[in-house]
């Protein structure tokens, strides 16, 4: 199948509902070394700065910089007591026993979209692919347990630096094209609701100008309620002003924009 462009996603508050698992394992991790709660307003503005990524290191500057704030004689943790203590919340066990034993806050997820997107994309000339800084057991679980996706086209968590690096989100959609970046080659999309992927692509860009890169920005689930109507605006405005060429609402959405964002 020659491709009309590629479609690559990130997975947390794109593919799933993170709120009541990765959030909440930030929020309770925080709480028990600092005795204070984050709230989800406080963990997007620290994402917002575009370059904390990573959940545990985004727990541990949460720490820190509330230490510092309240001038506490507190010692921060190790990196690695913050992931025990995180990935205890998380999965409830070792992450790489077999998933019917994980017991912790992955249980609460929630999938943004089924397969029958993905196969639309497929019908219509889009390759698809997922690139996450989700742990890879985790990023695994959702894709195959719960999409039902056999060997999805995944770069997760070690597998390439952390976003905004776009070392993995070029590597991917390489492998998927099977041709060189440039004039010639389809456009290639990547959908994030945060600003370190925004600037992913913009890192891409820089250094492929040639070729067609669209940054498409979603609005996280734990903003879709009705009396955040007014977070709901000014988070897709600050994807906006970071570079994003499109805000949707929903990666459902892209099924009836997608004709927009490849044309040639």
């Amino acid at each position: 199948m020659q491709a009309i462009g590629v479609i690559l996603f990130d997975i947390d508050g794109v593919i799933r509902d993170v709120t009541n698992s990765y959030r909440l394992s930030v929020q309770k991790t925080v709480l028990k070394y600092c005795n204070w709660e984050p709230s989800t307003y406080d963990i997007d503005e620290l994402k917002n700065e575009g370059k904390w990524n990573n959940d545990w290191d985004l727990t541990l500057e949460l720490i820190k910089r509330f230490i510092k704030k309240n001038k506490l004689s507190l010692k921060p943790p190790s990196r690695d007591n913050v992931i025990k203590n995180f990935e205890k919340l998380y999965f409830g066990c070792n992450p790489h026993e077999n998933y019917l034993k994980w017991s912790g806050f992955i249980n609460n997820e929630k999938l943004l979209v089924d397969k029958n997107f993905f196969d639309f994309l497929t019908l219509n000339k889009i390759k698809w692919g997922f690139v996450s800084g989700a742990e890879l057991p985790s990023a695994k679980f959702i894709l195959e347990n719960k999409l039902r996706i056999q060997n999805p086209p995944l770069i997760a968590m070690n597998d390439a630096p952390d976003k905004p690096n776009p070392e993995g989100f070029l590597k991917l959609a390489n492998e998927l094209l099977e041709q060189d970046f440039g004039r010639n080659c389809p456009p290639i999309a990547y959908v994030g609701d945060t600003i370190a992927d925004i600037q992913t692509i913009i890192n891409a860009k820089e250094l492929y100008p040639s070729q067609k890169f669209i940054s498409i920005g979603v609005i996280p689930p734990h903003l879709k309620t009705a009396d955040n109507i007014q977070k709901q605006f000014k988070y897709g405005t600050k994807l906006k002003n970071a570079g994003a060429d499109f805000i949707v609402s929903s990666v459902i959405d892209l099924k009836k924009i997608y004709k927009e964002f490849f044309k040639t």
